[in-house]
């Protein structure tokens, strides 16, 4: 007598089976449209949230940290948008703004003056017309959050920037979940920047204080020649779920600077996978991850090294505190064409409690012979030579490491390399200090 193995799901992957099956008919899209989110939720289907064993997700097992999936969000209350609006962070930097509400593009509260020459699309109209443009990077078997949200993307934006474009001003797209239930969002970003264009742009993710969840995805195409400048902040409430995912190719003597920084929602995970295919091309990617109470945050990138004469930094700077948990996972490939790669990668933490956790797993996968490459991972708590400088001289102790931590934190900040950007990022620092202080 045989029996068969029994495929067993979790409560919150029933929950995404059955709100697939109610919501599927209803989604934005044509049928063919429809056909492509049926390829990816069997993708999704057949894994299943990404679990302990999948070495990609090891440290961020969703299978057991995921109790339950709400449906996905309606429209937002007017009242409520305005109030998690007002918590801008950005407030003062002059920006055009680019508004997605519960993963829909809102034209009416968008604002793109100083950005006219960009062309903006809603991605709810593209998968009703050309629904093969979203997901052209990458295949949706590669990830199951990736498959997920192609299954369930309720909307989002299209950004073309026309070749040679330069903009002053920054744009901004910002991601507003408001709903006074927890519910889920699932939206894609689809940008694509032409040769020898020049660009800075600010993405940042906001809610209110319901359990929602986010999984968002990026889509990003650099031309020849461009020089990008793009950081994301990551200010979720602190009930959120939040997945985001960025796929990018880069093209020949690109210049492309992306920071994160991390200091909102329960549980995160940011994920990206790079690839550069042009000679030339030079990428920096810094990290201010600011983790406390039992706050889990997830950073993992994948660089890729597919033509000679590339090179790359990441510096990742983590401050963990209560009984947070912290993961960086930072791979370089170099591919065998890729000769005279530089890649250098350093993930930094600062420990501030004994039940705090980080994990750190840089790896180099390196299939050329003529590469210089490096990788390093340091933890530890606030030197107490520094500390002591301070209180010798009258500084108080708790405003000694608050001085100690934002200089750590503003290292990776600053690296982004605009002073009025960083400036304004470094609020967060001040906000998720202040927090830190009431405990």
């Amino acid at each position: 007598m045989s029996v068969e193995p029994r495929n067993l799901r979790t409560r919150a992957e029933e929950q995404i089976a059955a709100e697939y099956q109610a919501r599927r008919e209803s989604l934005p899209g044509s049928r063919e449209a429809l056909a492509r989110r049926d390829a990816a939720y069997a993708a999704y289907a057949a894994v299943g949230l990404p679990h302990r064993r999948v070495e990609a997700w090891k440290y961020t097992d969703l299978r057991a940290l995921l109790r339950a999936v709400p449906p996905l969000a309606g429209e937002a209350p007017a009242a409520m948008v305005s109030e998690i609006a007002e918590g801008d962070v950005l407030a003062g930097l002059d920006r055009a703004r680019i508004v997605i509400v519960n993963g829909r593009y809102r034209a009416d509260l968008s604002d793109l003056r100083g950005a006219e020459a960009l062309k903006v699309e809603n991605v709810a109209d593209i998968l009703a017309s050309d629904p093969a443009r979203i997901g052209a990077l990458f295949a949706n078997e590669d990830d199951a959050m990736l498959a997920l949200n192609a299954a369930l993307v309720q909307g989002g934006v299209a950004v073309t920037v026309p070749a040679k474009t330069e903009l002053k001003a920054p744009v901004e797209i910002v991601h507003i979940t408001a709903s006074t239930d927890p519910a889920s969002v699932a939206t894609r970003t689809i940008v694509s920047i032409g040769a020898q264009a020049s660009l800075r742009l600010i993405e940042t993710f906001l809610g209110g204080a319901s359990a929602y969840q986010v999984n968002a995805v990026t889509e990003l195409t650099i031309g020849d020649g461009a020089n990008v400048s793009w950081s994301r902040l990551q200010g979720e409430g602190r009930e959120a779920v939040h997945v985001g995912s960025l796929i990018a190719r880069l093209g020949r003597d690109v210049g492309f600077d992306h920071l994160i920084v991390n200091a909102g929602a329960a549980l995160s995970r940011w994920q990206s996978r790079i690839r550069l295919t042009g000679s030339g091309t030079r990428i920096g990617f810094y990290g201010a991850n600011m983790l406390a109470g039992r706050e889990h945050g997830d950073l993992s990138l994948v660089v890729e090294h597919a033509a000679p004469h590339t090179t790359s930094r990441e510096v990742f700077k983590n401050v963990i505190d209560g009984a947070g948990h912290g993961v960086f996972q930072g791979r370089i490939v170099v591919e065998p064409d890729a000769q005279k790669t530089d890649g250098k990668m350093m993930a930094q933490t600062l420990l501030l409690s004994n039940d705090g956790e980080f994990d750190s797993k840089p790896e180099l996968e390196i299939f050329a012979d003529d590469v210089v490459c490096g990788h390093g991972s340091t933890t530890a708590r606030i030197d107490e030579n520094h500390l002591f400088y301070l209180l010798s001289r009258g500084v108080p102790r708790a405003e000694a490491e608050r001085l100690l931590i934002e200089a750590f934190l503003a290292d990776a900040i600053d690296a982004i390399g605009d002073e009025a950007i960083a400036d304004a990022l470094k609020g967060t620092i001040g906000q998720w200090l202040a927090r830190r202080a009431k405990g």
